[in-house]
């Protein structure tokens, strides 16, 4: 049987939100919901929290939970996980991001199942039906097709697919329910442990460096990245607003 673990990749020095990790929602840090929320998950043999600032350690080993010193000079959540990784034995890796204080954990059995049955996958991950039209148009929330196996075809901060039928043109784009299918990408990711390491030492793609999508450069390598539609649905705290909403959404996630 594969050994899984999660690992949450978490920083202090986000531009947008400084010290988000450690802001509270509803008396409780975000880091501590999402460790929290991972540690439910059935199939994962462990959870850690890696990352390179003392303080939110420290407010991890309060709840204790278990953590990994990294690097500073890691530019993404990714690179921070595979440094963690190289001193764990295990065959998959969860990336729970450190901001998902929804993320649930069904989702991570999702991933880890996903690697568990399918020996064609390299990488696994999540999506779910738009349903709104702020969804549909906005560049944060990436769109991903898939073809008639699961497997991404393409992740895309544009609509895709385009409803030629529905939408006349870029200016026309609309939801329409029940005819509008468009899959929201959620940002957590299971790797096998080898394609991680794999992962982190290519050259980012020309895709990637246009969409600012680190997946792009999996696909444009021939990575195979498995795709399962969840009925879960949840948002990453980028700012303070978000946070803001978190906490009016934290009623409907509960």
């Amino acid at each position: 049987m594969h050994k899984a673990v999660v690992i949450i990749p978490s920083r202090f020095d986000s531009i947008r939100f400084p010290g988000k990790p450690l802001a509270t929602l509803n008396g409780k840090s975000i880091i501590h919901h999402v460790y929290e929320q991972a540690s439910g998950s059935a199939l994962a043999d462990s959870v850690y929290v890696a990352t390179d600032d003392e303080r939110i350690l420290k407010e991890v080993n309060s709840f204790g939970g278990r953590t990994v010193m990294t690097s500073r000079s890691h530019i993404c959540g990714t690179d921070r996980i595979a440094e963690a990784a190289k001193n764990i034995e295990c065959d998959i890796i969860v990336n729970v991001q450190g901001d998902e204080p929804f993320i649930r954990a069904e989702m991570v059995d999702d991933i880890i199942h996903i690697l568990r049955d399918d020996e064609k996958a390299s990488m696994s991950t999540l999506c779910v039906r738009i349903d709104n039209q702020e969804d549909l148009l906005s560049p944060h929330t990436v769109k991903v097709v898939m073809n008639k196996e699961g497997y991404a075809l393409y992740f895309s901060r544009a609509p895709i697919p385009y409803c030629r039928d529905h939408w006349r043109d870029l200016n026309s784009i609309s939801f329409i329910p029940d005819k509008t299918v468009v899959m929201k990408h959620i940002g957590i990711y299971g790797f096998r442990k080898n394609v991680l390491m794999e992962f982190t030492s290519m050259e980012k793609s020309e895709l990637e460096h246009i969409e600012k999508l680190e997946q792009l450069r999996a696909l444009s390598a021939g990575l195979k990245i498995k795709v399962r539609e969840t009925k879960f649905n949840t948002f990453g705290i980028d700012t303070k607003e978000d946070l803001r909403k978190a906490e009016e959404w934290q009623n409907i996630f509960l």
